[in-house]
């Protein structure tokens, strides 16, 4: 099953029931090579499900010293769809490394 990062919204089990229909069991880890901004959300049905105005956003750095604290999960191929469907334009799906050596989906900023 794909491993997929999360550092905001989708670690929230409302969040997640609404995107994936259950709540995924997850372990804490650290993505490598990122720092978090900010990003004003104004999609009204991202907006609804999340409740939140801003929402974090991960930025490549490239630099190793930096890690961002959050979930991986396993999901489906299905369920990655259903995220990518949640997530805004200003996100998209990158592989990237974790801190525990496995590699992940996760969502960040559009370069």
């Amino acid at each position: 099953m794909p491993l997929l990062f999360s550092y905001g919204t989708l670690r929230d089990p409302a969040v997640q029931r609404s995107v994936f229909g259950r709540e995924p069991a997850g372990r804490g880890d650290r993505i490598v090579g990122f720092r978090v901004e900010q990003l004003e959300i104004t999609d009204p049905e991202v907006l609804a499900v999340s409740g939140e105005a801003f929402h974090p956003i991960l930025v490549r750095t490239g630099d190793d010293g930096e890690t961002v604290e959050g979930s991986v999960f396993e999901v489906t191929e299905a369920e990655l769809l259903l995220a990518d469907a949640y997530e805004v334009d200003d996100y998209h799906r990158v592989t990237a490394p974790l801190s525990s050596g496995d590699t992940a989906w996760v969502y960040a900023a559009r370069a």
